[in-house]
């Protein structure tokens, strides 16, 4: 069976590179019938906190993933947290010790310091090996170690050969000997290094595909030599393209928002980052490019990534946002302003439930425009807000000849008698029978005495809205001067 795994550290937010790895791996298994694990590489002491844990947690499951094994899940292949694995770290490294493929080295940094001045000064590459570190291995430094109740550092034995992978994604990519030396598998703290955990994991939780970024390309030779070592099984590679901003360079904040966090508090829906982030290389076999979950699942295969970098257009997921925006139901989308319209100040919690109707007509009337849930507040300030007067307008309004049309809809309003929308549309259609006027002109000018905005929602929505009292208040203050 197919095993994959995402492995976050949560040291921070989830950066959109890091969910479309999340993303490329659950598609893969899910495609294939696998197993999707979730692990958590929360070694780096110092950052890692649980809250930034529980923070991951939560986003991930917003996006809508589903971890077969992992925290809060369980599974036959855990602990699912690195800082609970310690003594299986442990006890792999001294089994490679037993076996010489490792060694215990009993040097200070200083002297590994020395060393590599040294190889550097008779232009060496500054690769430690065993032959270095014996030096310092002495009965009186032992001695010296335990009196100061210190470990020794553990360092795996770099074999002198080249490896070769068959990378799904990059093709066949050559390791050359001698490209790196002996390196330090178990610190003398205790805590693994990220090449030798992230190689135990990975064989102790059975993963059979490993798919990630191509910053990790680099590790992929120590994992090789490490894997050969313990004589596990090597997992399929496949290292995914990185995720470059529109100028080329890596994808970064002075780009925009590149945190999954930051999309959901200004108001994008978990569909359409997965969706998007699907298409950063990849694409559909009938180039679609607005799929759900199922969809991507059905067509998703190694084969059809991409080797190249990707290019991060926020415009693009924008537009993306706002498709998914307009196929919500009305109390849908009403629910999900509630948030920005409370935030807001516009309303309180209470006055939105008891005026929902009401805010729901007001909502809608923007479905056509909204592209993220927090450009709500402002677009619908129009219909809480009294526009401040300038006698520029009515200046215009006569400029434009449309005063007589003014005057009409103002004495036509005042003696409505009904107040809905198809009222609404009649009440026009007689003051266009009973005045003759430049339409266009008209109702852009209506539009800004109404709302002190030359664009915005449906007119009619504005009207209706608002309400009769308010629209002949802010009628009058132009009739009363043209």
């Amino acid at each position: 069976m197919i095993r994959v795994r995402f492995a976050p550290s949560p040291t921070g937010y989830l950066h959109v590179g890091g969910a479309r790895t999340a993303l490329f791996n659950y598609l893969f298994a899910k495609h294939h019938e696998g197993q999707f694990i979730l692990r958590i590489e929360d070694t780096d002491l110092e950052r890692s906190t649980r809250e930034s844990e529980e923070s991951l947690l939560e986003t991930m499951k917003w996006l809508g993933f589903q971890w077969d094994e992992g925290p809060e899940v369980g599974g036959e292949c855990g602990p699912y947290r690195q800082s609970e694995r310690m003594e299986i770290y442990k006890k792999v490294a001294h089994d490679l010790v037993d076996q010489g493929k490792a060694y215990e080295a009993y040097v200070y940094p200083e002297e590994l310091e020395r060393i590599r001045e040294e190889l550097l000064a008779q232009k060496r590459s500054p690769h430690y090996n065993e032959e270095m570190l014996k030096l310092f291995d002495t009965p009186e430094r032992r001695a010296e170690y335990v009196s100061k109740g210190i470990e020794p550092v553990i360092y795996f034995k770099m074999p002198d050969k080249d490896y070769t992978i068959k990378d799904l994604i990059k093709g066949e990519v050559t390791f050359k000997k001698g490209t790196v030396g002996d390196f330090v598998i178990l610190r003398s703290t205790g805590l693994p290094t990220y090449n030798f955990a992230v190689v135990v994991d990975d064989a102790l939780m059975k993963i059979t595909h490993v798919i990630r970024g191509d910053d990790h390309l680099s590790n992929t030779l120590r994992q090789l030599a490490v894997f050969e070592g313990m004589n596990y099984t090597l997992p399929e590679f496949a290292h995914v393209s990185m995720i470059l901003g529109p100028d080329g360079a890596r994808l970064s904040k002075r780009h925009g928002a590149t945190s999954v966090e930051k999309y959901r508090e200004m108001g994008y829906l978990p569909q359409s980052v997965m969706n998007y982030l699907a298409l950063l290389s990849w694409s559909h076999p009938e180039e679609k490019e607005i799929m759900s979950m199922d969809e991507m699942i059905k067509e998703f295969t190694i084969e059809r990534v991409n080797s190249s970098a990707a290019i991060y257009d926020e415009q693009k997921l924008r537009w993306m946002n706002g498709v998914y925006i307009r196929e919500l139901d009305d109390d849908e989308l009403t629910r999900h302003a509630k948030k920005y319209i409370i935030e807001a100040g516009l309303m309180d919690e209470m006055h939105f439930e008891s005026n929902y109707k009401w805010i729901r007509e007001a909502v809608v009337s923007l479905k056509k425009k909204i592209h993220q849930f927090d450009e709500i507040p402002e677009m619908i300030a129009v219909f809480f807000k009294e526009p401040i007067f300038r006698k520029e307008w009515a200046d215009q309004i006569k400029e434009d000849d449309t005063d007589p049309a003014f005057i009409e809809l103002y004495n036509t309003v005042k003696a409505a008698d009904s107040w809905n929308i198809p009222d609404i549309y009649e009440l026009f259609k007689q003051v266009g029978k009973r005045v003759k006027v430049n339409s266009k002109k008209f109702y852009h000018l209506l539009r800004v005495v109404l709302t002190g905005e030359e664009d915005g929602p449906e007119l009619v929505n504005v009207i209706h809205l608002i309400g009769r009292n308010q629209m002949l208040k802010r009628l009058e203050r132009v009739v009363d001067i043209l």
